[in-house]
């Protein structure tokens, strides 16, 4: 299949500028428990998560995890969403991405009309942007795996981290950062990787150029971060555009942020020509860093989020306090403090740090003392069995011995009764 040029590539995919006519906001709907309404978790790369659920509930958010029955019993929904065809016979898959994808589309809540038609326009993107769930959740519980707020996913909650995304505050900016990057990433890395029919390889990453090391010619497949960069923007941002208010314009800053972060890890890989490796001719490319590096860059800006406020025509920010620095593009950006994590506190969607472990010679966030908010900790003493002594034997096998390690393992306790009931 040949591949489409650039000008193709371009005009398959909406035009930047264009919009949507912006409709009146509506009033966001109650929470069960009557409390505030819930936020608008416009995560694109949370589709897959929703799609393979679509639970008859009008308010599913973004963050559904997908039901194992599911997608065991369902190969129609797993064969769209996840390329594992086996059980669907070769006949009818032709028809699932242009029927199925209109069907499911249409019937998850939630979505504006604009990100229903890129839904059901491209279902080979949205398989993409299921891997980049899962790439970036994974990087978020890597990130704060030695904090009180450890990224925690809830199996039994409509959203995946729970009430904690009700407050706008540096966890919900990370969040939203980071999820952005994981949809650019996914989609960036998609088109390279020959998985998409819309796009390929970087079209515009062509003729010579030069660095400190001299000039080069462009070859081999730049990755296209172009057109991640363009649907992600696209599609995450399409439900903030429409609702114009503050949060929406926290959530619209920190998904640039994301994407932004992204782009700027991209690394230049060369091959050289010449007589014995010479190197007197160079072919360069560009590529797609770790992920992690991106998710290392995040976690500092969070570190160093900035408090603000928004302005009275709520087109910008201001600083929150007199005194405090301004925020840039880089910046990840929020309105409210964070709880400090410590009980479970059901409003604040902290599930506490009872029974978390921690690293009692540590003095950072995972050392017992702050971990467990100087509750104290409990000390059990475990045997691990692990594989040692290793030795190759020839041909071909490894032999281990079985050695046993007795640890000791702190875990925080948990708090009194008394104090637990004043925080739910």
């Amino acid at each position: 299949m040949l591949r489409p040029s650039g000008a193709e590539e371009a005009a398959q995919l909406p035009p930047r500028r264009a919009r949507a006519p912006v409709p009146a906001p509506a009033p966001r709907p109650a929470a069960p428990d009557g409390s505030r309404a819930l936020p608008r978790l416009s995560l694109a790369c949370l589709l897959l998560l929703l799609l393979l659920t679509l639970p008859a509930r009008v308010d599913t958010s973004w963050w559904k995890k997908p039901s194992k029955i599911d997608i065991l019993y369902n190969p129609w929904k797993r064969c769209l969403l996840t390329s594992v065809c086996v059980h669907v016979p070769l006949w009818s898959r032709r028809y699932i991405g242009a029927l199925g994808a209109r069907v499911i589309c249409d019937n998850i809540p939630g979505l504006v009309s604009r990100q229903r038609q890129l839904c059901q326009r491209y279902p080979d993107i949205m398989r993409s942007v299921g891997e980049g769930a899962r790439e970036w959740i994974r990087e978020c519980q890597h990130q704060f795996r030695h904090h009180r707020w450890n990224c925690t996913t809830l199996d039994r909650d409509h959203t995946v981290f729970g009430r904690v995304m009700l407050r706008s505050s540096r966890e919900a900016a990370f969040v939203y950062a980071i999820s952005s990057a994981g949809v650019v990433h996914a989609i960036t890395r998609a088109c390279s990787q020959g998985e998409l029919s819309v796009c390929s390889c970087d079209p515009y990453t062509r003729g010579r150029h030069h660095d400190q090391r001299g000039d080069f010619d462009w070859g081999g497949c730049s990755d296209n971060i172009h057109y991640g960069v363009r649907f992600a923007k696209a599609f995450v941002d399409a439900k903030e555009k429409r609702l114009k208010d503050a949060r929406a314009l926290m959530n619209l800053h920190n998904n640039r942020c994301g994407r932004t972060a992204v782009r700027r890890f991209l690394k230049l890989e060369c091959k050289c020509h010449g007589v014995s490796g010479s190197c007197t001719l160079r072919t360069c490319w560009r590529a797609l860093s770790d992920f992690r590096r991106t998710g290392d860059y995040l976690r500092r800006r969070y570190d160093g989020a900035v408090q603000v406020t928004a302005t009275q025509d709520g087109a910008n920010f201001t600083a929150a306090r007199q005194g405090y620095r301004r925020a840039t593009r880089t910046d990840l950006v929020y309105f409210d403090n964070s709880p400090d994590y410590c009980v479970l506190d059901k409003a604040a969607g902290s599930l506490g740090t009872a029974g978390r472990v921690c690293s009692k010679t540590s003095k950072g966030t995972d050392g017992c003392e702050i971990m467990c908010c100087g509750r104290g900790y409990d000390t059990t003493r475990v045997t691990r069995v692990t594989q040692c002594e290793c030795k190759f034997h020839w041909c071909c096998a490894v032999r281990c011995k079985e050695c046993r390690n007795t640890v000791d393992v702190h875990t925080c306790k948990a708090p009194k009764k008394a104090e637990w009931l004043d925080q739910t």
